[in-house]
């Protein structure tokens, strides 16, 4: 196994060359991995000691999550729980396997969650799909977020078409589809609905 300390600086640098020998297969530990994305241009998403670089987001895509964190804040604004969209890692534990993911967007509400970089006990996670990510969105992902013991409902949002997939906790994490224009998003852990309509608003699918 390389050597990453043996011939570079301490510091920034020293991460941020640990990580780009990961995007080589190397490993990098949890902590090089955190330190090395508080100054990376790019996000990376880290999966048992290897970073993935992520890709940039399409027109579509930041409609899509604006219109979501637009109709969700206002929502949630004076109750306790929190939205974050985009730059906030949640952290997972799978089977001794440290994961850090991106999610589109999440809600949290428990108070265990203090750490500013990442959250390890989300309510609610969203993620709008892309050619890219959809294989490890509808089968990474969600084995590992619904292991997450605070979780209760888990949202694929599709971006090339008005279809989005609901799976919750309470209905054993069996795949609601919504596909109509009068069907609504229903997210019962806060009490929030919103149409497919205001969902896909100014996007051209």
């Amino acid at each position: 196994m390389p050597n990453f300390t043996a011939c570079v600086p301490a510091g920034p640098v020293r991460i941020m060359a640990a990580m780009e020998a990961t995007l080589r297969s190397e490993f990098i530990s949890a902590d090089d991995y955190l330190e090395g994305e508080k100054v990376a241009e790019t996000k990376h998403e880290f999966v048992a000691g290897h970073v993935y670089a992520m890709a940039g987001a399409s027109e579509e895509h930041n409609l899509i999550v604006t219109n979501l964190v637009a109709s969700l804040h206002a929502h949630l604004r004076g109750k306790p729980c929190r939205l974050f969209a985009t730059d906030m890692k949640v952290r997972l534990l799978v089977s001794t396997t440290d994961i850090f993911y991106y999610p589109d967007l999440m809600v949290t509400s428990d108070a265990r969650d203090t750490d500013r970089y990442f959250k390890r006990f989300p309510k609610v996670l969203i993620e709008v799909l892309s050619p890219d990510t959809e294989r490890t969105d509808r089968r990474e992902k969600f084995l590992s977020y619904t292991q997450i013991e605070t979780m209760e409902e888990y949202v694929l949002v599709a971006q090339d078409t008005k279809e989005i997939t609901v799976f919750r906790r309470g209905n054993h994490w069996r795949a609601e589809l919504l596909a109509k224009p009068d069907q609504q998003l229903r997210l019962a852990s806060i009490d929030f609905a919103l149409s497919l309509g205001a969902v896909y608003e100014g996007v051209k699918v």
